[in-house]
């Protein structure tokens, strides 16, 4: 498959819409709607859950952005800082963007000492999917993320940066998101009445960031090999996925 799109929907003047801001937008739009139906089968505050969604898409967008700075391309911004701003362009990270929720998250509950930690955690982890899912089209629509050098039956060749076809590793990552996102809501929908809080968190982390050190070795390295030639996001995912497997056992007794 030859993937040569413009990633520019649309150009107003000097205002340009890009793919990747639509579904950026579009993953907050769906995820703020599944939350709300969430809590609404859980009877927790709308309005709680409105303030909670301020602070989480600050989060999000934050420690994305800056997570991708200073885990990936931290010469070229510190070279070019007039880029940081500048997020419609692709680079967010998964990771920045988990460690960027978990500080919202937490300052949330600093200033709303009512709210206790797990009341919404699980619907959160449940609906972050939406921006897995989304941001990965974004950059599959910016022709960023490139895989590795392949010639199997789906391989895409990115016309817009070379000639090589390519595994589409930004799509095996949006897959993964759609994977997660039916796993959990499905036996959320079974099970919230019954399962302890933070399992679905837990499932979250162990399923998504062990998907993640999976998907990455189809990722061409280029810069990122890092300790026993692992990249930086398996590195960065290790931790997530433990924390996800004792979530899990624990909650499960």
């Amino acid at each position: 498959m030859i993937w040569n799109i413009d990633p520019i929907l649309l150009e107003l003047g000097p205002l340009e819409i890009r793919y990747y801001g639509l579904f950026f937008a579009l993953s907050l739009f769906f995820g703020y709607m599944l939350a709300r139906k969430m809590c609404s089968i859980k009877k927790l505050s709308l309005d709680t859950l409105d303030s909670l969604i301020f602070h989480l898409v600050l989060g999000l967008i934050i420690g994305a952005r800056f997570g991708h700075i200073l885990f990936y391309e931290l010469d070229f911004y510190l070279s070019n800082p007039a880029e940081i701003l500048q997020i419609w362009n692709g680079g967010l990270s998964s990771h920045g963007a988990a460690l960027g929720l978990i500080a919202a998250y937490a300052f949330f509950l600093w200033r709303n000492k009512k709210v206790k930690f797990f009341d919404h955690a699980d619907i959160i982890s449940i609906v972050a999917a939406f921006p897995i899912i989304f941001v990965r089209l974004g950059n599959f629509f910016n022709s960023e993320i490139l895989g590795r050098p392949w010639d199997g039956p789906w391989a895409i060749t990115f016309n817009r940066i070379d000639e090589i076809p390519r595994h589409p590793t930004v799509l095996y990552e949006a897959l993964l998101g759609l994977i997660v996102l039916a796993i959990l809501y499905s036996l959320w929908l079974k099970k919230h009445r019954t399962a302890k809080p933070g399992f679905f968190l837990g499932l979250f982390f162990m399923i998504y960031f062990g998907g993640r050190f999976l998907t990455e070795f189809t990722k061409e390295l280029a810069i990122h090999e890092n300790l026993l030639g692992l990249t930086t996001g398996q590195l960065l995912s290790i931790p997530f996925a433990l924390i996800g497997i004792y979530l899990v056992i624990k909650k499960s007794k």
